[in-house]
């Protein structure tokens, strides 16, 4: 029987980067948008508050960008201050390298397996999908998912019982198959 479990955000992650005013090393992204205008070239930043001190940070998205060159819905987006696109910026690989900041998803995130139904089936296949490629270790959705210890999932990987394509130790953000047989 094929399951499907997602792994969905609860909230926006922490930012990690260093607070200019205290040096605490963690942001949480307002989900506001500061939008500036210098004759025709426009600057755009994602403000961020210290979890600390309270203090704004900027968190660079567009920078000397001609108006023309920005599509009008993105521009909307941005005025209208839309948590969507504050989830999409924070993941977006350029802006984290551009602002030299990492997320750290840590209690941001659940797991859905829509139901226990499947706790008593002797083999289960299950596909899990990462809705916004956090971070997670497989072994701790399964133990999560199964009712089990996260020692109990890595004896059955031993046994041969827990078997996927795609390797279970360590963090996968992406979307990955198991099966289990018990």
């Amino acid at each position: 029987m094929l399951k499907n479990w997602a792994v969905v955000p609860t909230c926006l992650p922490i930012v990690r980067r260093r607070c200019h005013a205290c040096a605490s090393q963690r942001l949480r992204a307002s989900g506001k948008f500061r939008v500036n205008a210098n004759h025709k070239l426009l600057d755009v930043w994602l403000l961020a508050l210290c979890t600390a001190c309270g203090e704004t940070a900027k968190l660079t998205v567009l920078e000397r960008m001609t108006v023309r060159s920005i599509p009008p819905e993105l521009l909307d987006r941005l005025h209208a201050n839309d948590p969507g696109l504050t989830a999409e910026l924070l993941q977006d690989p350029a802006v984290q390298h551009q602002n030299r900041f990492a997320l750290d998803w840590t209690d941001a995130w659940r797991l859905d397996t829509g139901g226990s139904d499947h706790l008593d089936l002797d083999v289960i296949d299950v596909a899990v999908r990462n809705a916004a490629r956090i971070p997670v270790r497989p072994t701790r959705l399964i133990a999560e998912g199964c009712g089990v210890s996260r020692g109990e999932v890595d004896r059955l990987i031993a046994e041969g019982k827990i078997v996927s394509a795609f390797r279970l130790s360590g963090k996968l953000s992406g979307d990955f198959t198991f099966t289990l047989k018990r």
